[in-house]
């Protein structure tokens, strides 16, 4: 079993939350709900593993809050 970080934002013009795996190409979703959205997003990795696992484009390092005057 693998663990991935999925980043999800919410958009304000559709109100679907929208999620994706960094470094993971394809790896992509949206949905009403995040039950809806992990479900999906499970799905779809799954759907891309069965192709082997795909070699990276990026590594997720994390967050940072930044302060703007």
């Amino acid at each position: 079993m693998k663990t991935y970080t999925a980043i999800i934002e919410k958009c304000p013009d559709t109100n679907l939350y929208v999620g994706y795996i960094p470094g993971f190409p394809g790896a992509h979703s949206q949905a009403e709900t995040l039950d809806e959205l992990n479900r999906n997003l499970k799905e779809v990795i799954g759907m891309l593993l069965e192709d082997g696992e795909p070699e990276s484009e990026s590594c997720f390092v994390g967050t940072q809050m930044l302060t703007v005057a």
